[in-house]
């Protein structure tokens, strides 16, 4: 069922909101828009995305009509080195959102998965865009097939027994994002505290991480002051994880 976009303006008249029946990628366009001066909440969307981004360069599977594939600008009175923990302001947005409308709790696997019973129902990228954050996040709503080469089983909302419009999603989602922001505005150490409280891979979790030239196997042990895992190698050596992909080990 095509999105209907005017029941999201009609309930956020003062913010704009691009929607496409098939786009390459909402980062690409919002991208531009940022360039362009677009305003803080100018959201990106749409139906079906042909070359959805992932993070590292992924590519993110993004069905017809079966999931909400949007890009926000966002112009945060941060700091450049803030990225890291935006990321989990908007992973806490969006395990907010999914909770308040499908009575789901989504466990957040650092630094930008949502997983259900170990099974990916949404991801999140944010990029700097000159002087503005483009936050991409995409939310598996209804779809029940997905490839079958996924590093990470994948799932939906449907398949998770929930039926959810997208267009109360996005709603849900953008007043969600609107709160978790101002949060890392104002007090970015709770950001943090939050994350730890709400994710089961933050402290405690055996995991392995690919990194460039090796992969790494520890224990984390929580979060640095800008949003980075720390991990505790087999050899007792701590060491903070940048990027990478984070499994269990």
């Amino acid at each position: 069922m095509s999105f209907e976009v005017e029941s999201v303006r009609a309930r956020f008249p003062q913010r704009r909101i691009e929607w496409y029946e098939v786009l390459g990628s909402t980062m690409t366009i919002a991208g531009e828009l940022a360039r362009e001066g677009a305003p803080s909440g100018t959201v990106v969307g749409a139906d079906e995305q042909t070359a959805g981004m992932g993070r590292l360069g992924r590519k993110w599977d993004s069905q017809p009509e079966s999931g909400l594939y949007v890009s926000i600008i966002l112009r945060l009175m941060v700091q450049g080195s803030s990225l890291p923990l935006t990321m989990l302001a908007l992973g806490l947005a969006s395990k907010e959102s999914i909770e308040a409308l499908a009575d789901i709790s989504p466990d957040l696997r650092w630094p930008n998965d949502l997983l259900i019973a170990g099974h990916k129902c949404a991801g999140i990228l944010a990029l700097w865009e000159h002087d503005a954050i483009i936050a991409g996040i995409g939310i598996n709503v209804s779809q029940t097939l997905f490839p079958a080469n996924l590093e990470t089983p994948a799932t939906s909302l449907l398949l998770r027994g929930a039926k959810v419009r997208r267009e109360d999603l996005l709603i849900q989602l953008l007043e969600s994002i609107d709160r978790w922001t101002e949060m890392l505005t104002r007090h970015p150490e709770e950001i943090l505290r939050r994350f730890a409280e709400a994710s089961s891979y933050a402290k405690g979790r055996r995991v392995r991480v690919d990194q460039p030239g090796r992969t790494l196997e520890g224990v984390t042990c929580g979060l640095d002051p800008s949003g980075f895992l720390l991990v505790r190698e087999d050899n007792g050596a701590q060491t903070t994880i940048l990027a990478g992909g984070v499994r269990p080990a």
